[in-house]
């Protein structure tokens, strides 16, 4: 199979950030399949981007490429990195965006430095095309990550947003607004479980009771708000053919608690 390279930027289409890296890539890797994971992460978010990481990597396969541009540090001194982790691989700026990989399993980390894998001359404004994009193709071309730079054993890790458990009270917040206005939060199926059975729990978003845990969309009322855990295992608050981002006035950050009813 054809080596697979997914791209996750804050660029947007609308420029042509994102093609020329793709024009990069297949330069160096004609034989490779290119997915794009997402450009719509908000500008310079690098927590909204690590997020959509942890959540898309484990259903790719092994040996995946994982390049990820979310760089307001861009020209900076922060530094460029590949790493190895869950048995795939990732590039990109070493500013928290892969934090999610270094709280538990092995990793190795390295320092995009060697000139022989970045494009001859690097713009100190694109580092995605003329430092990333090159890692990663040589990377889909078999160069061992050693070979791309020295190892790194302190990469930058930020926060990562958790619910907490304060008596019989989970503790979390919202981290996330999707499209259709659902808000994810910290809390995740396992932190749930500590509390008892779902229909005997009631969430709140900024003090505000939004009712209890359903299983899906359809179980809510047209309209009506409610609580489910969604695909990326995370408690969501959703307003069913609606937006409950509109409906609570909550969005990231936003205080969330579950409690017992």
């Amino acid at each position: 199979m054809a080596p697979i390279i997914t791209l996750t930027t804050d660029f947007g289409t609308r420029d042509p950030f994102v093609g020329t890296m793709k024009g990069v890539i297949l330069q160096i890797a004609r034989d490779v399949q290119l997915g794009d994971l997402t450009h719509d992460i908000a500008p310079h978010d690098v927590i909204e981007g690590g997020l959509a990481l942890e959540a898309a990597v484990p259903f790719f396969p092994p040996e995946t490429i994982h390049l990820a541009v979310v760089d307001p540090g861009v020209g900076s001194a922060r530094r460029p990195l590949a790493i190895s982790a869950r048995r795939q691989l990732f590039v990109g700026p070493d500013n928290g965006l892969f934090s999610f990989l270094f709280g538990a399993g092995e990793w190795r980390a390295v320092l995009l430095e060697a000139a022989a894998y970045r494009l001859p001359a690097v713009s100190l404004t694109f580092h995605g095309r003329d430092v990333f994009a090159p890692a990663a193709a040589y990377l889909a071309v078999g160069t061992p990550l050693h070979r791309l730079g020295p190892p790194v054993t302190d990469p930058v890790v930020l926060p990562w947003p958790a619910a907490y458990r304060e008596g019989e009270t989970l503790l979390g917040e919202v981290i996330h607004v999707d499209r259709f206005g659902n808000l994810v939060t910290s809390v995740r199926t396992g932190d749930l479980g500590v509390l008892g059975p779902s229909p005997s729990l009631v969430v709140e978003v900024e003090g505000k009771e939004i009712g209890g845990i359903v299983a899906c969309y359809a179980d809510l009322p047209v309209g009506e708000l409610g609580a489910l855990v969604g695909s990326s295992d995370r408690l969501e608050i959703s307003a069913r053919e609606g937006s409950a981002e509109r409906a609570t006035g909550a969005t990231r950050g936003s205080r969330v608690r579950v409690r017992k009813r």
